[in-house]
């Protein structure tokens, strides 16, 4: 596994009003949630990078009003064969 450092004003850290560990959790959502939107991870790989359980990443993404399952409308024709 590959790690990586972000350095993180201490102004910054307190203004959250969270602990490193919160917001180490926080951060890590975030980037899942964005790279998920982006079509650049899966929904199961996104929830692996957040910590959470997939059912759990789902319900974070309806809270944020993140699009569930994203349905390309040709490919849906296809499938249905009204194409």
């Amino acid at each position: 596994m590959a790690t990586m450092t972000i350095d993180l004003p201490d102004k910054v850290l307190s203004e959250l009003r969270s602990s490193l560990e919160a917001v180490e959790k926080d951060i890590r959502l975030a980037a899942a949630i964005e790279w998920y939107r982006r079509g650049l991870l899966s929904q199961g790989r996104a929830a692996e990078l957040a910590g959470v359980p997939r059912a759990d990443f789902i319900d974070e993404l309806a809270r944020r009003k993140v699009e569930v399952f994203s349905v390309d409308l040709e490919e849906l024709k296809a499938e249905t064969g009204l194409a």
